[in-house]
């Protein structure tokens, strides 16, 4: 148990040191920039579908724990990008509210899933369908901690395209709420089985989810198919997400 505690707490100890001595660079959140970090070339250069899930790190020391994820795709044709966030002001789900592969206030973000081509456009109308039904989409539903917050949206879009095998960073807290209302079962890839107490607690185990402990949130796991340690605060240590 003290080791478990210690696995837990120490990453989010060094991540807060980090954030406390360092700050995260960014100033005022209100006037952070939140221009296009050139992750993605001009929606108009480029004919195939696509897909893309972002991550950066949240606002103030929330940055500390979590990151923000959200969603964009392009049908086949389009000449300009869809972005989806879930947030806790305006429309919880917000369309186009900020430039696709903006930089989340000032942080810098990272592809968590990259999908181009013919296999993009084949799995977009599956992500349409969950954007378009979420049902904690009324004002009020948002819950940073323990969900449904922005990583809960993305992770429901994510499990209705299980093709994709792709899994969100620990950091991204709320990724294990229980959106369905089922507190057990086959995890989406069907590959585990996961159960989870209302998001506080649970635990997962899958060859594409890899072992992940959920402890209030933070997420200590392991994952073999890319080998990498996922620790609370700080990440994957190994192999990239996307690799």
């Amino acid at each position: 148990m003290i080791l478990f505690l210690l696995l837990i707490f120490l990453p989010i100890a060094v991540s807060a040191g980090r954030y406390y001595l360092r700050g995260d660079g960014r100033g005022n959140w209100q006037t952070a920039d939140r221009s296009s970090a050139g992750l993605l070339p001009p929606a108009s250069a480029n004919p195939d579908a696509l897909i893309r899930v972002f991550a950066a790190r949240t606002v103030r020391w929330r940055s500390i724990f979590a990151v923000h994820t959200w969603i964009v795709v392009k049908e086949k044709g389009a000449t300009t990008y869809s972005r989806y966030d879930y947030t806790a002001w305006g429309d919880p789900v917000r369309s186009n509210g900020f430039a696709p592969d903006g930089r989340w206030f000032g942080a810098m973000p990272e592809t968590v899933v990259a999908v181009d081509g013919a296999r993009a456009e084949g799995l977009i109308p599956k992500i349409r369908a969950v954007i378009e039904n979420y049902k904690f989409r009324a004002y009020g539903d948002y819950s940073a901690w323990p969900g449904p917050n922005s990583n809960t949206f993305v992770q429901e879009a994510l499990d209705a395209v299980p093709e994709l095998r792709a899994v969100l960073p620990p950091t991204a807290i709320g990724k294990d709420f229980p959106y369905s209302g089922r507190w057990a079962g086959v995890t989406a890839s069907g590959t585990g089985l996961y159960a989870s107490l209302s998001g506080y607690l649970g635990m997962t185990i899958g060859w594409v989810e890899g072992v992940e402990i959920n402890f209030l949130g933070a997420v200590l796991g392991l994952d073999i198919r890319r080998p990498a340690l996922k620790l609370p605060g700080i990440g994957r240590l190994g192999v990239t997400a996307g690799a």
